[in-house]
């Protein structure tokens, strides 16, 4: 893309950074309608690599942000203007440049009176205080998380982000439950234990609760890591079995959670949670297989599920709408909302159950809508129903 407006707002950019005058800039006015990227935001910031542009990516369901060092900021700006946006909105201390290119690329460049008259300050967004503390933290080091020195590594950033969200999570739900002085916590499918550990630490060391937690893997090699590593923390009451989440020996479960648990997996935690009358349950779905294959409604919805990716997502709500109900059957009061930003994982939705009645047997008149929404959608079977006998 060569016009001269353009090439002045490019000199303008240029001379900006150049000569300190640089405050701000913004794209705008997405090319491609359907592109989820909505606006890109820069400012300077002083990191230890040097100066950097703060990039903040805004999406629909998030933000994201990304740092670049000054070297490359022009080209960069000037790559997403021929590529992916329209608008850009250079603020310097000496004036503001307006950019707007047409779709015919055509370009026109307003330049009007400064509206930022102080050089802004350089320093990088002041760290958040977060709940998992890292000083002389053994887990978070021999997980990787954190260097010998117990600095959050730079690529481990996120990671200890989402621990720190996670437990921020579990405590606004745990906040008005009452469990016994040692209670039982189950962690299905516990991977590499990084979320486990977490809780572990918070309920234990921050809350001061007396917890015994079990993470639940089914790769042994990961059971004799965390039970290590566990043992290395001085974690007394956390212990990894290995076993699957259908069949592994457990004691009493009072807070049971299943993050990204596949398909029927996630029914089977729920199962477990509803029969040893636990009395929260969370569960964060991954994969909707059992029920996307009996969709079949006979009505005007066939037209919209004959398009694939809505008879998907059109799947996650009927498979998470009824889990959902079938624990509020089971006397939980439930929620679903989302929990981890998207960044981290596409499938951040979060059911949670808080037991508010003990029942041994459903309520007939939460059995009746999931009927109904059953006879609607074309769908025979629930797997959680199964496990429970309400067929």
């Amino acid at each position: 893309m060569s016009l001269i407006n353009v090439d002045k707002f490019e000199q303008h950019l240029k001379d900006s950074l150049a000569n300190n005058s640089f405050v701000r800039i913004t794209l705008s006015n997405k090319r491609v309608k359907e592109n989820e990227l909505r606006s890109i935001n820069g400012k300077l910031v002083e990191l230890k690599k040097g100066l950097h542009l703060s990039c903040l990516y805004r999406y629909p369901t998030k933000d994201i942000t990304k740092n670049y060092p000054v070297a490359e900021v022009v080209e960069k700006v000037m790559k997403y203007l021929e590529n992916d946006f329209f608008n850009a909105d250079l603020y310097t201390l000496e004036a503001d440049y307006h950019l707007i290119i047409s779709p015919t690329n055509s370009a026109k460049l307003r330049v009007k009176k400064a509206t930022s008259k102080e050089k802004p300050k350089l320093q990088h967004d002041k760290q958040k205080n977060r709940i998992i503390g890292t000083k002389d933290n053994v887990y978070l080091q021999e997980l990787g998380v954190t260097t010998k020195e117990f600095k959050v590594k730079n690529s481990m950033q996120d990671k200890y982000r989402q621990l720190n969200k996670y437990v921020e999570i579990i405590d606004g739900i745990l906040k008005n439950v009452d469990f016994s002085e040692n209670y039982n916590v189950v962690d299905m499918g516990a991977g590499k234990g990084y979320l486990t550990f977490a809780l572990y630490d918070y309920l234990t060391n921050v809350v001061k609760q007396k917890p015994h937690v079990t993470g639940v893997e089914m790769r042994k090699e990961l059971v004799e890591k965390c039970n290590g590593i566990a043992e290395k923390s001085d974690f007394e009451g956390l212990d990894f079995k290995e076993g699957t989440i259908k069949d592994v020996a457990l004691p009493g479960i009072d807070l049971l959670i299943a993050l990204h648990a596949c398909d029927t997996a996630t029914d089977d935690a729920i199962y477990r949670g509803i029969k040893a009358q636990s009395k929260v349950i969370v569960c964060a779905p991954c994969c909707h297989k059992q029920i996307r294959k009996q969709i079949n409604p006979e009505d005007s919805l066939s037209k919209i599920t004959q398009f694939g990716i809505l008879k998907e997502r059109q799947a996650e709500l009927l498979t998470d709408g009824i889990r959902a109900l079938i624990m509020e059957a089971y006397g939980y009061k439930t929620k679903v909302f989302e929990f981890i930003t998207t960044e981290h994982t596409p499938k951040n939705v979060l059911v949670v159950g808080v037991q508010d009645e003990v029942r041994d047997t459903p309520k007939e008149d939460v059995l009746a809508q999931i009927n109904e929404i059953k006879k609607i959608h074309g769908i025979n079977e629930h797997h959680l129903e199964n496990l429970l006998g309400m067929n």
